[in-house]
């Protein structure tokens, strides 16, 4: 199983803000969130007389469509109109509530469904090995024997520390996903950024970018039991607390192809999002959690990769949500579209939820490394496949650290 080590954090000198953070900046506070004089903290007013609800207001009127701001912060939207969703690059929207995420929404979110029939594979029991990726198009294994899933070890924070999950609002209510810290070259040491599944911010070619995207690292610390999570306190729950989405980028192919049943454009389906902490601490993520997954764009062909390990909180019975668990397997060759490079695909149970949880392998330095995430698998849920992250997936990552560096 591939380690995942602490690093020493070190305070960050300073922070990027660009015109989109300092707008971000402009925080509401959720309708069920009291203050300490009692009432609803998103009508105490600040220090210019504005009430929370006032603040979200305001951020929303930027946008080219009117909003209810109930209805913002309950997440919930009735379809994807195209006059009221935004879905191009560029168009994200995530302006903080705070408290929103609390237990009980958590514990409410259900997991995205990406179940997959398998008569939609064609394999090839006689597939030859390649030695680099660009050979291995087009070319499906064996389906792999099931893996059984485990459970990671607690303390999340010194187990798994830059593992997390992602809660963000669909259409039909709130929704959770796994997601990974991943090291941000334009700020060594303070990373901000955090790669997940593109179908865990956005809705593919129905639909547009999902609301209220937020990332806790090291969710449930201790592995509670779904019953003891609901009393536990919040600092049990996150222990690092709350990362809210500040800009996001996906694949234009998971915009142009993703579906939300079906692996249409799984071969893309990863993002990447930058995050401020919600209550402004003044630490980057990496520092928080002691640890950022460095990604490796060009991984050698699958023949070469070894054994991987699959992380992620897995929701689909027969599992809760409550856990992280791993797989360990080595990968076969997964195509669904012959232009797009291979996926990766391995034996593993886990279940809805651990969408966008990391697939590690352990470098030839002996560090860990990212090099997919888990997209989609089948209505048994034996295996789990992930992209094979190449040209377009460095794209979005180098764009979201280049927009976080200030550039």
């Amino acid at each position: 199983m591939s380690s995942i080590r602490r690093r020493r954090s070190r305070r960050r000198a300073g922070l990027a803000v660009t015109a989109l953070a300092a707008a971000l900046a402009l925080t509401a506070t959720a309708c069920n969130g009291d203050d300490e004089s009692g009432g609803d903290a998103s009508e105490q007013p600040g220090e210019d007389g504005s009430t929370g609800d006032d603040r979200l207001q305001e951020l929303l009127d930027t946008l080219p469509f009117d909003v209810d701001v109930d209805a913002w912060m309950d997440g919930g939207w009735a379809d994807w109109d195209r006059d009221t969703w935004l879905r191009e690059v560029g168009d994200f929207f995530n302006p903080i509530i705070q408290d929103l995420w609390d237990q009980d929404r958590m514990g409410e979110a259900e997991d995205p469904d990406q179940s997959i029939d398998d008569d939609q594979i064609e394999e090839d029991p006689n597939a030859p090995e390649a030695d680099s990726p660009e050979a291995d198009r087009g070319i499906t294994d064996p389906e792999p024997a099931p893996v059984e899933a485990v459970a990671v070890d607690t303390p999340y924070t010194e187990h798994g520390a830059p593992i997390g999950k992602v809660f963000f609002d669909s259409p039909e209510g709130p929704m959770v996903c796994s997601g990974t810290v991943v090291a941000d070259p334009n700020a060594p040491g303070q990373s901000n950024l955090v790669a997940t599944a593109g179908h865990c911010v956005h809705a593919g070619s129905g639909g547009g970018w999902y609301r209220n995207l937020s990332f806790v690292p090291a969710y449930n610390n201790n592995g509670l039991s779904a019953d003891e999570l609901a009393s536990a306190p919040y600092e049990e729950v996150a222990p690092y607390g709350a990362y809210w989405a500040e800009y996001v980028s996906t694949t234009q192919y998971w915009i142009d192809n993703g579906t939300m049943t079906g692996g249409d454009g799984a071969h893309g389906d990863f993002a990447v999002m930058s995050v401020v902490p919600e209550d402004d601490s003044g630490l980057s993520l990496e520092e928080q959690v002691g640890a950022a997954l460095d990604v490796n764009f060009d991984a050698p062909a699958v023949a070469g990769l070894g054994d991987v390990t699959l992380y992620g909180f897995p929701a689909g019975e027969p599992y809760d949500g409550a856990m992280m668990y791993s797989c360990v397997d080595t990968p076969g060759r997964l195509s669904m579209d012959a232009q797009m490079p291979v996926m990766y695909w391995a034996g593993c149970t886990m279940t809805g939820g651990s969408s966008g949880g990391p697939w590690l392998r352990t470098n030839e330095a002996g560090e860990a490394e990212l090099v997919s995430v888990n997209s989609i698998g089948p209505l048994e849920s034996t295996w789990l496949a992930g992209p094979r992250l190449d040209v377009e997936a460095q794209e979005v990552f180098d764009h979201v650290s280049t927009v976080e560096a200030g550039g």
